[in-house]
């Protein structure tokens, strides 16, 4: 049995017609289009109870059509259960990685401050960032106060890159009552900072379309059904985004914009124009990415070797081991913060000598305020708001790297 509408699940039992076509589906899109892999969407909602599950087999036969390419196929799951990424040799399904729920969360209340419904067990902390870069999910089988019972399945022994990291979704964007871009609600410095994690960090990431030049379209919910069903899909997303007391008011649910009106989706239209006009938001994410990827140590196995500790309230390090020599992120989402007594083991230099500065968010080409001179052999002062990347022993290297081969 299956059925496709809104908020109903798909059950699977042994072999069916219904199987047989979502399994094809799969293969189809990988074969015929080219696909470079799939996502798939609320699989907690998809049931089997057949011996292979059927997002097993999807998994499995869009691999197969690949004939010898690498093709990547990344699950949702809201309750986060692990078993998606596991092998199917471990009762697992063979997904790459799963969407991360939780580092979004924790992202998002430190670069707004609200904490409402699905956030509230969410504080934004040095330490949610730290946990979430070293172990992926931060609920892992704990007490989530939001649901009143336990969220998530272990995760500790599985490699960073089995989680996609980011800061912006089509879902969450448009949770929200106006559908802003966070660049428009969050502290630019702040933002900067945090894209920094996101993009150097060992997880997965991804960008939602427009995120990388600050898109000034909103994204909003939107469909185009008609009848009854229209008018049950107003009245539904009141009533979802009503769990948000800030947006429960009669006041603000009478501005709403309606989810079934052309002009909703209009808005949404991505203007491309903004590359140009947020050149500095582009260039901070296209130097980024190259950095990513030309790093030797960032774009090596040592992106699976990653250590970090809070320095304070609202600052962290990450320090990425290689085989050679390491690097080190340093972030703080505060004031500046005076580092002394410097205790802390992982800023010391390495054997390939002290830590000279590479890259910083604060760089003037990113709309920042200057690089803060700092001596990582003498007294320690990170800058508020700021996030810095460290390699060993060399000059401090240009912003404007060519992120093309």
């Amino acid at each position: 049995r299956y059925e496709n509408d809104w908020g109903k699940a798909i059950n699977f039992e042994g072999p069916s017609p219904a199987r047989a076509f979502f399994v094809e589906n799969a293969a189809y899109w990988i074969a015929e289009f080219h696909l470079d892999g799939l996502r798939l969407d609320a699989t907690q909602d998809i049931r089997d109870a057949s011996p292979e599950h059927v997002i097993g087999a999807m998994v499995r036969a869009a691999r197969d059509a690949a004939v010898g390419r690498r093709v990547f196929i990344v699950a949702e799951n809201e309750p986060q259960d692990t078993r998606l990424v596991r092998p199917p040799q471990e009762g697992g399904n063979g997904c790459d990685a799963l969407w991360n729920d939780d580092a979004h969360h924790a992202a998002r209340v430190a670069l707004t401050g609200r904490r409402e419904a699905y956030y509230r067990d969410y504080l934004g902390t040095a330490q949610e960032f730290v946990s979430c870069a070293k172990y992926g999910y931060l609920y892992q089988g704990q007490w989530y106060s939001w649901q009143k019972k336990t969220r998530g399945t272990p995760a500790l022994d599985l490699p960073p890159d089995a989680f996609v990291a980011y800061l912006e979704n089509h879902d969450q964007v448009a949770n929200s009552a106006f559908g802003l871009r966070l660049h428009e609600i969050a502290s630019a410095a702040r933002l900067r900072a945090v894209t920094a994690w996101l993009l150097l960090g060992p997880a997965t990431p991804m960008l939602f379309q427009g995120q990388e030049f600050a898109a000034s379209a909103p994204f909003l919910y939107f469909a185009d059904h008609g009848g009854d069903l229209k008018r049950s899909i107003r009245r539904g997303r009141r009533e979802f985004l009503a769990q948000f007391p800030s947006l429960s008011t009669p006041e603000l649910q009478a501005v709403l914009p309606s989810p079934t009106a052309r002009a909703t989706f209009e808005r949404c239209r991505l203007d491309w124009g903004d590359r140009e006009r947020h050149a500095s938001w582009y260039a901070l994410h296209r130097d980024l990415l190259a950095l990513r990827r030309a790093d030797a140590v960032l774009a090596g196995p040592a992106r699976q070797r990653v250590d970090g500790a809070v320095l304070g309230t609202s600052a962290f390090v990450l320090r990425f081991f290689g085989t050679i020599d390491d690097r080190l992120l340093v972030i703080n989402l505060g004031n500046d913060l005076d580092f002394t007594p410097a205790g802390e083991p992982l800023l010391a230099a390495g054997r390939a000598g002290a830590w000279q500065l590479a890259w910083t968010s604060e760089a003037v080409e990113y709309g920042g305020h200057g690089v803060h001179p700092l001596d990582m052999a003498g007294p320690l002062t990170f800058p508020g708001n700021s996030g810095m990347f460290f390699q060993p022993g060399s000059e401090p290297r240009s912003s404007n790297l060519d992120p093309r081969p």
